[in-house]
């Protein structure tokens, strides 16, 4: 797997938030400078899957977690650059449901419904 720098990462985290999340400048935080090296800068440039792919596997997970402030990050970026439409979430949220369960299935239907109502159509 190639290595890539902090620049990189900067650039691949706009791409996966579709510019909607904030950094703080270069050097203020540690784990920010390590997150932007790793996550975003190596694994999130592989492009063995494309961000799509690895999007609606985190999408699986943080829903599995039940982890709604960050799913709804993830749903919204997905919306954002076209990565979902509201049928493939309506798709999505069923067949996840089946796996994680109806209390956290629950909590995607309810970010999922939320967000299409502000999506148009």
């Amino acid at each position: 797997m190639k290595k890539y720098d902090r620049e990189r990462g900067i650039e691949l985290f706009k791409e996966v938030y579709a510019g909607d999340a904030q950094l703080p400048p270069g050097g203020a935080d540690p784990f920010i400078d390590y997150m932007l090296e790793t996550l975003f800068g190596t694994l999130w440039a592989d492009e063995t899957l494309s961000i799509r792919e690895r999007r609606l596997l985190l999408i699986g997970a943080i829903t599995a977690l039940g982890d709604a402030t960050t799913l709804e990050i993830q749903l919204r970026a997905a919306f954002k650059r076209g990565e979902l439409t509201p049928a493939q979430l309506d798709a999505l949220v069923p067949f996840l449901t089946q796996y994680v369960g109806y209390p956290r299935g629950s909590l995607l239907f309810g970010i999922a419904s939320k967000l299409k109502a502000g999506a148009g159509p």
